[in-house]
């Protein structure tokens, strides 16, 4: 098992979005969060990558923490598209970057500076980011934001390369990725009585607070 979530509660600003919230996931298995806007996906994913504490539950993942992606891209601007994966695979102890670039078909832009690129192009190098970090589980939070069709493409292969890989994912997405071992978790079952709250608040970075 990569992750294990036991009776979990979370909040934003002091009050409950969530509560009761238990799943399992194992290698080679997505899960894809579903819910309207204000839901809690993003504030999920944040308590999952230890960015937010839990109100309460339990949260077992895997050792080395999680690779985490979030609506901004988080790249160096002044640094070229490899300098930028480089960068990243050097922190988490990973050297070739060349699969990256291939797999966001980033190979022809490796020598262009991050601020001249597209939104999609900065988009691509962001994900790409992803697979240099060598972390089984990845949380992703609306990742193909800015990205046109053939993109996204790129991304839904990505992720099942690293599910085929023996890796998993938490994604909350409002499109279809066609991913062949993904799951919905509708999150709108989870939300609480009205009124329930709590006071704990704190942060910590295990990846990307950048891209969050």
């Amino acid at each position: 098992m990569i992750l294990s979530v036991t009776d979990l509660a979370v909040l934003r600003g002091g009050v409950a979005l969530l509560g009761g919230l238990s799943f399992t996931l194992g290698p080679g298995e997505a899960l894809i969060l579903r819910g309207p806007n204000g839901v809690g996906k993003t504030t999920l994913l944040r308590t999952l990558a230890g960015l937010q504490p839990a109100l309460a539950g339990r949260i077992d993942g895997p050792a080395e923490g999680a690779a985490y992606s979030s609506h901004a891209d988080g790249v160096k601007p002044t640094l070229n598209v490899a300098e930028n994966l480089r960068f990243w695979a050097e922190i988490h102890g990973q050297r070739d970057i060349a699969p990256a670039l291939e797999a966001f078909d980033l190979v022809n832009l490796a020598g262009r500076e991050a601020q001249s690129l597209s939104a999609g192009q900065k988009r691509r190098l962001g994900l790409a980011r992803l697979l240099v970090t060598g972390r089984r589980l990845w949380l992703l939070d609306e990742p193909t934001v800015s990205l046109d069709s053939a993109s996204v493409a790129l991304f839904a292969a990505a992720i099942e390369a690293h599910l085929a890989q023996g890796g998993a994912a938490v994604i909350a997405t409002h499109i279809g990725l066609g991913l062949a071992h993904a799951r919905d978790l509708d999150l709108a079952v989870y939300r609480p009585d009205p009124g329930a709250a709590g006071t704990v608040s704190g942060a910590g970075d295990p990846f990307l607070e950048g891209i969050a």
